[in-house]
């Protein structure tokens, strides 16, 4: 005799006519991340609604070529959480590599850009910033590349030229 999937589901999977349209749906357009259609249809299967087919986990593992623990998860997920967090990334809480430059700093990074340069140099370099910064103690550390995307992102009133350089653009006539 051929022992049989016994379990008592821990996280049923019961969704709303709507809530099968908008999967139907998301998996219609095919538009949408593989991973995010991927639950999308794990959800479909393990439906056990009047309008859901009630898939076992071991069957929809093996008509998606998913693994277990992902038809758990996504479960478990939606019973807990909802399908709109089914479906979406969760969100970093913090970014992987902290910011150097916060909106003060930037300021003060700007309006070093835009003072005269120092004594034997015609215009500001990423270089000559950097080590100003840094010296001024405006930021700890700083690389030059990282000086020009702040310098890029804010769009100050200075234009590089050819060798990375940066002076202040001449002012248009009124």
């Amino acid at each position: 005799m051929v022992a049989r999937e016994v379990a008592v589901k821990r996280y049923v999977v019961r969704l709303s006519a709507e809530e099968r349209e908008r999967l139907e749906a998301l998996i219609g357009t095919g538009k949408s991340p593989a991973q995010r259609l991927t639950k999308a249809r794990i959800l479909l299967k393990a439906d056990v609604s009047p309008a859901g087919p009630g898939w076992s986990d071991s069957e929809i593992v093996e008509a998606l070529e998913t693994s277990v623990s992902m038809v758990g998860r996504v479960r478990k997920q939606l019973v807990e959480e909802g399908l709109d967090a089914v479906l979406s990334r969760k969100q970093r809480l913090t970014p992987p590599v902290a910011r150097i430059f916060d909106g003060e700093t930037e300021a003060r990074l700007i309006a070093l850009a835009c003072s005269s340069p120092p004594e034997g140099y015609a215009r500001w370099s990423l270089r000559l910033l950097e080590e100003r910064v840094v010296e001024l103690n405006i930021v700890d550390r700083a690389s030059d590349s990282t000086i020009g995307r702040v310098l890029k992102k804010t769009f100050c009133s200075l234009t590089a030229d050819s060798a990375g350089s940066y002076r202040q653009r001449p002012t248009p006539p009124s």
